[in-house]
């Protein structure tokens, strides 16, 4: 089993600048998203201001979305079937209210050229200010960190990722400031150093920083040990119409599992036109294959992270 992904902490203006994904060949491997700054992102912890919270699904069958923006942007946030947990701890949030969110990086593409990210959380919680400052000092330093690695690498061209880690940086950053480098060419350093320098000030009250916000009437995660869990299961335009989706974060050509190959197969002889399909019927459908409920949810779920699959509303499942 692959251990679980460090989440990151990361601004929205860096995240939504992305447009590298990566995955490697190695079987159920994670996907990717490399920012312009190097990081090489699968998850992510975020904190921020939730100012618009919506139901897009119907009352039986739920699929909440919620905007938080950060001193640099706006993250896209959607749970449904796949996340009840997320998906009940969202509907619960309050408007406007501080929320903390880990989840893995959605990437999809309503047509050539246009892609929009957003989070699909594992972990929702309301929580407050304090946390929110906490949150925004951690992702200066590891934006400062990530500034300085690309300005090195733009002061000297030939730099590999091996002269990089013997300057201190970590193998993670240096091999991913080298793939960066690779894919967008001259980076804008200085926009990101703007960014640094917005998200400072906005912890200062006299210089704009966050608004005065209603604490949660009931604080989830300030319990020492409840925050502690909580924290150690973490390092946009809007989201295209659920019909008009199409994943592009992960290659087609990886490897599937004998088990996700099994659960495609049905998809595709249920569903030949991509309609998308029932939940209960293609659970139904694989049982009959052969495959148990436990395998075939782990099968769904590797099929969704490799992109082949999506959930365009609550209770559907579509091939890409």
């Amino acid at each position: 089993m692959n251990a679980r992904e460090v989440a990151w902490r990361i601004f929205a203006g860096e995240l939504n600048d992305s447009s590298l994904v990566v995955t490697s060949d190695e079987e159920r491997a994670p996907t990717y998203v490399i920012t312009p700054l190097g990081a090489k992102v699968n998850r992510v912890y975020i904190v921020g201001v939730v100012t618009d919270l919506e139901n897009v699904g119907s009352q039986e069958e739920p699929m909440w979305r919620a905007k938080i923006i950060d001193p640099t942007g706006t993250t896209y946030v959607s749970a449904g079937q796949f996340q009840p947990e997320a998906a009940i701890a969202m509907s619960k949030l309050t408007v406007p209210g501080f929320a903390a969110v880990i989840g893995k990086v959605r990437i999809y593409s309503p047509e050539e050229g246009v892609m929009y990210i957003s989070i699909r959380p594992e972990v929702v919680k309301a929580v407050d200010k304090s946390v929110r400052n906490a949150w925004v000092m951690d992702g200066c330093i590891g934006l400062k960190k990530r500034i300085d690695a690309a300005t090195e690498m733009l002061e000297n061209n030939d730099v590999t990722a091996e002269d990089l880690i013997k300057r201190g940086h970590s193998a993670n950053l240096a091999g991913g400031i080298i793939a960066a480098r690779d894919h967008y060419g001259d980076i804008s350093v200085e926009r990101y150093q703007s960014m640094l320098i917005d998200s400072l000030r906005s912890l200062i009250p006299e210089e704009g920083g966050a608004p005065d916000i209603p604490e949660p009437e009931e604080m989830v995660g300030t319990e020492e040990d409840d925050y502690d869990e909580f924290e150690e299961s973490i390092d946009m335009p809007p989201i295209p119409p659920a019909a008009e989706e199409k994943t592009v974060e992960a290659d087609t050509d990886e490897e599937l599992t004998e088990d996700e190959e099994k659960v495609l197969k049905v998809i595709t002889e249920l569903d030949p036109k991509s309609a998308g399909m029932d939940w209960d019927v293609l659970e139904k459908a694989a049982k009959k294959a052969g495959l148990k409920k436990e395998v075939f949810d782990g099968a769904v779920e590797g099929l969704l992270d490799k992109g082949l699959v999506y959930e365009p509303m609550m209770g559907k499942i579509r091939r890409i």
